[in-house]
């Protein structure tokens, strides 16, 4: 009897669990459509992987992103998030620098972390350079997707901060689209229920 009462209450916060979860699907494919250029110390590019120095597609998008902004004047420095992929040589986000600068960002306004290997360090890593050279305003940059998720954590971090998303995304098809807006709410819903936002 205890252990069909066990089941059932199991059962109930499962299905709780998965309503929470397209509830916060609609929340975060809602929040994709915020974008903004406000004028900021940073633009904080969320990391993506990189291989033999090379950019992954969904990295470049965010990359060429944050140098659209840069040259706009839309942000005055760029932190390059991402640590070392495994057997690589060089870090995501050292790759990422290189690409910036043979596209027209001086490296003195360049900075790298080299540390994180998810979203949550990524934003903690880059909080510990913005006090560091004291910047105290910062445009995230990523997929639009991933967005909600990364203004909580940034938030979390104590990163005052808008929503800057990539105006195009290799998240083309209605079947990655959906496959990477589940993955989302299921890590927005991790993130809240760790407290990673506090």
């Amino acid at each position: 009897m205890k252990k069909k009462k066990l089941l059932r209450i199991l059962l109930i916060l499962l299905v709780l669990f998965f309503a929470w979860t397209i509830i916060n699907a609609i929340r975060i494919y809602d929040y994709s459509k915020e974008y903004y250029e406000n004028t900021s110390d940073v633009g904080i590019v969320l990391g993506a992987g990189a291989k033999n120095a090379a950019l992954s597609p969904v990295f470049k998008e965010r990359v060429n992103h944050s140098i659209k902004l840069f040259k706009k004047g839309a942000i005055k420095n760029v932190i390059f998030t991402g640590g070392f992929s495994e057997k690589e040589k060089i870090s995501d986000s050292k790759a990422a620098a290189i690409y910036a600068q043979k596209n027209g960002v001086p490296i003195e306004h360049i900075f790298i972390e080299e540390k994180s290997t998810i979203t949550y360090t990524n934003l903690k890593y880059a909080k510990e350079i913005m006090d560091k050279k004291g910047f105290t305003s910062a445009l995230i940059i990523s997929d639009p997707i991933h967005m909600k998720r990364s203004i909580l954590l940034s938030e979390g971090n104590g990163i005052s901060c808008y929503p800057s998303p990539t105006k195009t995304s290799m998240y083309k098809s209605t079947t990655s689209k959906l496959k990477f807006l589940l993955y989302e709410s299921f890590y927005y819903n991790i993130n809240l229920i760790l407290g990673h936002y506090n």
